[in-house]
């Protein structure tokens, strides 16, 4: 797999938003991406240090709307902790 396949977009939510100042980023990940992956895959992309990676699995929510029903799509979202040495990563830069 491709770095550019693990990582799919990042995460713009007010927890994801918060841990900015702490070198923590958020991310939509490939389902069958493990930590390693994850890992050498942001720090090909962004050129940073990565100190660890925590990783979620987020079950799709049942939604409902007149007669049609469903759930949303699963995905996985892995939590990105840089380094203290590490540089930050730019695209979030703009958006604090």
């Amino acid at each position: 797999m491709n770095a550019y396949d693990i990582i799919i977009k990042p995460i713009r939510s007010e927890k994801a938003y918060a841990g900015i100042e702490t070198k923590k980023y958020a991310f939509v990940v490939d389902k069958r991406a493990d930590k390693t992956q994850i890992k050498a895959a942001v720090e090909e992309i962004f050129k940073v240090q990565v100190a660890k990676v925590n990783t979620v699995n987020v079950r799709g929510k049942y939604k409902r709307q007149g007669r049609s029903e469903g759930y949303t799509s699963s995905y996985k979202k892995a939590y990105v902790q840089l380094t203290a040495g590490s540089k930050s990563i730019e695209f979030f830069d703009s958006l604090t």
